[in-house]
């Protein structure tokens, strides 16, 4: 497919789509003129990528991650150092620190839902 549909299927800018290919993270065939072909798999590798990055995962720690989210067999993990290892548990901490954090306010959310529409039923 070309960059327009996979755009549209992801809900992705194709600004978004080439960025991601520059930063490694998106490998697309080139056809004879030049014109970029996504396969299908590449959908939900893009639904990966933006997942990670709302997530607050940079593209240099997604690069080194990704394999591992799109095969189904077991990756060879080559070129992986100490330091990779130490920014991986880096971010994985940061994400559970930031979802306890969502759950916090959800919880306060819900809470302060319920006390106002028990507050209207009582005619408060």
């Amino acid at each position: 497919m070309r960059i327009g549909e996979l755009a549209e299927r992801t809900g992705t800018s194709r600004r978004l789509l080439r960025y991601y290919e520059e930063q490694g993270l998106l490998v697309p065939d080139r056809s004879a003129n030049g014109y970029r072909e996504y396969d299908d798999t590449l959908v939900d590798q893009v639904v990966r990528i933006r997942g990670l990055l709302a997530a607050g995962v940079p593209t240099k720690i997604i690069r080194q991650i990704l394999p591992c989210l799109t095969e189904r067999e077991i990756v060879q993990f080559s070129g992986t150092t100490e330091p990779i290892l130490t920014a991986l548990e880096r971010e994985r901490d940061q994400m559970s620190e930031r979802i306890e954090f969502l759950t916090r306010n959800r919880d306060a959310i819900t809470g302060y839902i319920t006390a106002v529409k028990s507050q209207s039923r009582t005619g408060y």
